[in-house]
């Protein structure tokens, strides 16, 4: 027996001992723990000149964070204050855990209107909800699984992020023109809209037109051309805070006492004070009063426990590669900050947060050089949630709407879209089929069509491998030759086979040898090897013979161990010339034959 048939008879498994020895080790060192706790890394090289800086930053995205929090809060169906309390404690998480110096943790559109459905006006789901994220997204991020991300394609995100920007700007068209609407969702907003648009507030209209007419005219602000280039950044910066204060003072002045006799239609009264440290609620009571278990609101909450975990990882990872400046984003180490961000904002009363792509956009652009940015943000949420809540129960629903249309305007991967139609045509299926299955059904159904279509189109391409086959004549012999590569699959077992048969089948029985060369494979499983052996028998029967040449070692080895006489149609020479030879000659394929090892 050759030296290399024990390769061929005897499967080389994974050193799992050693492996976990090594990581056990590697756990134990200094690089893990700068990795677990990226402070470790950027602070002992922190300057005084940069404290300022993240200041000015970190301020900067807590006005707009303040806002946003308060919008957030009602586009999941809770009170504004909710949004609040989810805003302020990621900020501080995320600088001991986070990688990149941009992003900002807290509540989002997306996760908002992902939870709406299943809070049902009790809180108490939000913030379960958030615990249960926290708990998946850090021990996914702990197991190393930042490779999940990858198995959403752009097509599905592009999709996802269209029709979530635009159901939870359609959400909000009602508020825009002062109409009462019991819905956020796509179809329920719209109907509501023109079945009562004849109940318009007029006051209510002008206010919300106008502020997002002019939103949108100041985030063209830092375009000007002017001298005070610092001057109309920031203002630009800031213009959702501008267009709140706009709206508070207008409603403010032209309000009586009563609130029946505002001049708008005013946000719910936010309730001032810190949020008490509470563990996660376990259990609740529905609307009528009855108890809910856990198992009870885990049903509730269906299958948001797998999805908005899922979407938080995917948004978050997602601005870490935006902002990234060609640095290498560690997804698992992202995924273990941003467990921790809503693993223990749950217990100040948070629904679920993610990274902000807004509010990260903000923080860039403000200049931060480092995660603390993120404390003053923190900071300014705590000193308004302790002493200005009474100032924001006059922010207009109106103004609120404009920003978060406003917002869900620049949501759209409008050149994201373009480039698809440019690149591949066919990658439209799963971005339309997402897009119509999140805006028709629900956003967290939507993404999982999307993925599965995605899952199809994979699944398709290994029931095809690359295998060519054609018909030769060498030295007075019709042959068949075929050429198999890459990674062969159960899927594609059947194709080989039959494609193969067909083949000799159709030149009428002039090919009396088929050769299959396979070099470049790179493995095959235990199905695919079972398919050869009764190829070769199907071929036999049909006066064909079938040679594996030059295989490589792995894939030839499932076959041999499966069936030990199935050694001989392996065959292995250093050029095809040397093989017609042996073939010509009757050779079989022993060892003082064969002219080159396997490693080849």
């Amino acid at each position: 027996m050759c030296d290399y048939d024990d390769e061929l008879y005897h499967e080389r498994l994974p050193n799992v001992c050693g492996a976990l020895g090594a990581k056990a080790r590697s756990c134990c060192s200094m690089s893990t723990l700068k990795r677990m706790l990226p402070i470790c890394s950027w602070l002992p090289r922190y300057k005084p000149k940069y404290l300022i800086v993240d200041f000015v930053a970190g301020m900067t995205v807590g006005l707009t964070a303040v806002t946003q929090g308060i919008a957030y809060g009602a586009v999941a169906g809770l009170p504004p204050v909710y949004g609040l309390y989810s805003s302020f404690m990621g900020c501080f998480l995320y600088i001991l855990f986070g990688t990149c110096k941009d992003i900002t943790v807290g509540p989002t559109a997306i996760m908002s209107m992902m939870i709406y459905p299943h809070v049902a006006g009790n809180p108490d789901f939000a913030v379960l909800m958030c615990f249960l994220s926290g708990c998946i997204i850090l021990l996914l991020g702990l197991l190393n699984l930042g490779v999940l991300v990858r198995y959403i394609s752009v097509p599905v995100t592009a999709g996802f992020t269209l029709a979530a920007a635009l159901t939870v700007a359609s959400g909000q068209i009602n508020n825009l023109f002062g109409i009462e609407s019991k819905s956020n969702e796509f179809l329920s907003a719209w109907i509501n809209f023109f079945g009562n648009i004849r109940e318009t507030r007029r006051n209510d209209a002008i206010l919300g037109c106008g502020t997002l007419i002019l939103l949108l005219l100041m985030r063209k602000l830092k375009d000007l051309p002017c001298g005070c280039r610092q001057l109309t950044k920031y203002l630009s910066l800031c213009r959702n805070v501008l267009a709140v204060v706009i709206g508070i003072l207008l409603c403010y002045l032209l309000s009586r006492d009563s609130e029946e006799e505002m001049p708008f239609r005013i946000s719910d009264e936010i309730t001032p004070g810190l949020p008490p440290f509470r563990t996660p609620p376990f259990h609740t009571v529905d609307a009528e009063g009855r108890p809910l278990s856990f198992g009870d609101m885990i049903s509730h909450l269906g299958g948001a426990v797998a999805t908005i975990p899922l979407l938080s990882i995917l948004e978050c990872v997602s601005i870490a590669k935006a902002f990234s400046k060609g640095k290498i984003v560690d997804a698992s180490q992202e995924m273990i900050a941003l467990g921790c961000c809503n693993l223990f904002s749950s217990f100040f009363s948070s629904m679920p947060i993610t990274g902000s792509f807004a509010r990260s956009a903000i923080n860039n652009a403000s200049g931060v050089k480092t995660p603390l940015g993120g404390a003053f943000t923190g900071i300014l949420i705590l000193l308004t949630l302790a002493f200005l809540t009474s100032t924001f129960a006059y922010i207009p629903k109106a103004t609120l709407a404009a920003i978060i249309i406003s917002a869900m305007l620049f949501m759209v991967e409008y050149d994201t879209i373009a480039e698809i139609w440019r690149a591949k045509k066919r990658d439209l299926v799963p971005f339309v089929a997402t897009a119509l299955s999140c805006l028709f059904w629900s956003l967290e159904y939507g993404m999982l069509v999307g993925m599965a279509i995605n899952a199809l189109f994979i699944l398709g391409k290994s029931m095809t491998p690359q295998f060519q086959l054609e018909t030769q004549k060498h030295n007075g012999i019709e042959l068949c030759l075929a050429e198999l590569k890459g990674n062969v699959d159960y899927t594609a077992a059947e194709y080989l086979k039959t494609t193969s048969v067909a083949h000799v089948t159709e030149q009428l029985g002039m090919v009396r040898l088929m050769i299959i060369k396979g070099p470049e494979i790179r493995s095959i499983d235990a199905t695919v090897a079972l398919n050869l052996i009764s190829l070769r028998a199907d071929l036999q029967l049909l006066h064909c013979e079938l040679i594996c040449w030059n295989w490589n070692i792995a894939a030839a080895g499932v076959v041999c161990r499966l069936q030990r006489k199935s050694r001989s149609m392996f065959w292995f020479t250093k050029s095809f010339t040397e093989l017609l030879e042996m073939t010509a000659n009757g050779g079989n394929n022993n060892c003082d034959q064969i002219a080159c090892d396997l490693s080849q």
